[in-house]
C-alpha cells in the first residue's frame, strides 16, 4: 500500500521501552499495518529480507546478517525461518538490551511463541485506532478507566453516525490514509485478493479452489461481531452446488489467516470468581480491520448506513480494535463476556493482570438508556469489587457517567 507521511503510533513508545531493558522484540501484524516503518524509525540498520541478494545470504548462513550496528531491523524474518534461531542464540550469547528488532506479517508452524520465550518479545501491532488517524483530542483514558479511582467522564464529540461508518470504511492501514473512495477501495479489494491469490499459499495451505476460499473469507466478513462456529460460517460460504468445504479445509483456513494476523478472534472470559461459572468460552469473530470485512461485503458508507444490525457489529469491531490498543498499552488484556445460551453478554472485558476489570458495552445508538446498562449492573452485583469501572461505548455526542456509575463513552473520545 502507498507510503505517507509517518502517523506517530501508540505502539511507539511501547517499542522504545521494551528495547530499552530486552535484546529482541518481534513486531507481528497483518500485512501493510506499518511494522517496517515504525521499526525503522528505531534501527540504526535495515536488513531487508524481501531483497534477493540479502534473502540468499541469509539462506547460507544467518549469522551474516546479525552483525553491525544495533538496533537491527530483520524486515520479514519468516521468509527465512532459520533467522529466528540465529537470533534467540545470538540473545543467549550476547542479552545486551536494544539488539534486535524483528518484523514478520506471518508465523510459520513450526514457530510458536515459546520458541523464543525469554529471548524474543512478542509484540502485537495493529491497524490504527480512531485518535491515531485523525489526531484528535480524546477525553477519556482507559488506562484512567483501569486505575479504579472513576474519575469523572466529560467531552464533546463531533462525529455523527454516518460518520463512523466512513470511518469503518476508511479503514485503519496507515497506507490508506487520506486516499480517496476508489484509490481506498481498489487497494483493499487487491488486499484480500493476494490473500487468497498469494498469502495462503505462501504460508504453507494449498488452496484448491479459489473461489471457496473466496467465499468462505465473505462469509467471515459477514460473521463479524457475533460467536457464529466455524461449521456455521462454512455453511454460509456453500454455494449451493454441493461444494461445501470440508471441516479439516475450514479449520485450516481459520489456522493460516490467524497465523497471517488477518483473523483477530476475542477470546471468551475466563474468570477466577466462583460468581461467574456459566460463561461460554466460543470466541467472537473479528478481522484485523473492519474496513476488510466491508471491502469482501462489497459494501460503502450508504451500503452500511441502510443495514443497521451489519453497522452495529462493524462498530463494535472498530470499537474492539482501538480498546485492544489501548488496553495493550496499558498491559491488559481484552476478552468478551457471555454466557450459555447467551442470556447476558459484554462485548469487551478489558482484564489487568490482577484479574480486576472493566467492562464495556458497544452500543451504535446516539441515546443510551437504562436497558443499553442492564448487562454491565448484572456483572457489577456479581463481581463486586473485582469490577474496577463499566462503560457503555456509543455514537452520541456526550461523554458522562450516569446516576448509575456507568460512564457513557462516544468512541471517538476513548484514547489510551
Amino acid at each position: 500500500m502507498p507510503a505517507k507521511s509517518y502517523l506517530p503510533r501508540i505502539v511507539d513508545s511501547e517499542l522504545t521501552q521494551l528495547l530499552q531493558v530486552l535484546p529482541a522484540v518481534a513486531i507481528e501484524g497483518p500485512k501493510a499495518v506499518g511494522k517496517t516503518e515504525t521499526a525503522t524509525r528505531q534501527a540504526a540498520r535495515a536488513v531487508l529480507l524481501d531483497d534477493p541478494g540479502v534473502h540468499t545470504a541469509a539462506q547460507a548462513d544467518p549469522r551474516t546478517i546479525l552483525t553491525g550496528p544495533t538496533p537491527v531491523l530483520i524486515d520479514e524474518w519468516q521468509l527465512v525461518p532459520p533467522v529466528w534461531d540465529a537470533v534467540r542464540r545470538a540473545v543467549d550469547a550476547d542479552a545486551t538490551p536494544g539488539r534486535f528488532v524483528l518484523t514478520g506479517s506471518a508465523r510459520p508452524d513450526h514457530v510458536t511463541a515459546h520458541t523464543g520465550a525469554g529471548r524474543i518479545v512478542q509484540l502485537r501491532m495493529r491497524p490504527m485506532t480512531l485518535p491515531e488517524r485523525t489526531r484528535a483530542t480524546t477525553t477519556v483514558s482507559l488506562a484512567a478507566l483501569l486505575s479504579g479511582d472513576r474519575a469523572d467522564v466529560t467531552g464533546r464529540a463531533e462525529r455523527d453516525l454516518a460518520g463512523y461508518a466512513d470511518a469503518i470504511v476508511s479503514s485503519g492501514f496507515p497506507g490508506l490514509q487520506r486516499l480517496g473512495e476508489r484509490a481506498r477501495t481498489a487497494l483493499l479489494d487487491g488486499y484480500h485478493e493476494q490473500i487468497v491469490q498469494r498469502d495462503v499459499g505462501e504460508a504453507g495451505h494449498d488452496v484448491r479452489r479459489p473461489e471457496t476460499l473466496r467465499r468462505w473469507l465473505g462469509a467471515f466478513a459477514a460473521s463479524v461481531g457475533t460467536v457464529a462456529s466455524l461449521e456455521k460460517i462454512r455453511d454460509a460460504a456453500t454455494a449451493g452446488d454441493g461444494t461445501t468445504p470440508a471441516k479439516t479445509t475450514v479449520l485450516a483456513y481459520h489456522d493460516v489467516l490467524e497465523r497471517l494476523w488477518v483473523v483477530d478472534d476475542v477470546s471468551g472470559w475466563s474468570p477466577s470468581t466462583r460468581a461467574l461459572t456459566k460463561l461460554g468460552q466460543a470466541p467472537k469473530r473479528h478481522l484485523a480491520d473492519p474496513a476488510l470485512a466491508v471491502a469482501l461485503l462489497g459494501l460503502d458508507v450508504p451500503g452500511l448506513l441502510s443495514d443497521g444490525l451489519l453497522l452495529g457489529r462493524l462498530f463494535e469491531s472498530l470499537a474492539t480494535l482501538s480498546v485492544r490498543v489501548f488496553a495493550q498499552a496499558a498491559g491488559a488484556r481484552v476478552r468478551h463476556l457471555r454466557t450459555h445460551g447467551g442470556d447476558r453478554e459484554i462485548d469487551l472485558i478489558v482484564q489487568r493482570r490482577d484479574g480486576r476489570i472493566v467492562a464495556l458495552e458497544v452500543k451504535l445508538g446516539s441515546t443510551i438508556d437504562r436497558h443499553d446498562a442492564n448487562g454491565l449492573r448484572w456483572l457489577a452485583d456479581r463481581i463486586g469489587d473485582q469490577l474496577l469501572d463499566a462503560a457503555v461505548i456509543s455514537t452520541g455526542p456526550y461523554a458522562y457517567r450516569r446516576p448509575d456509575g456507568i460512564a457513557v463513552i462516544p468512541l471517538e473520545l476513548l484514547g489510551p
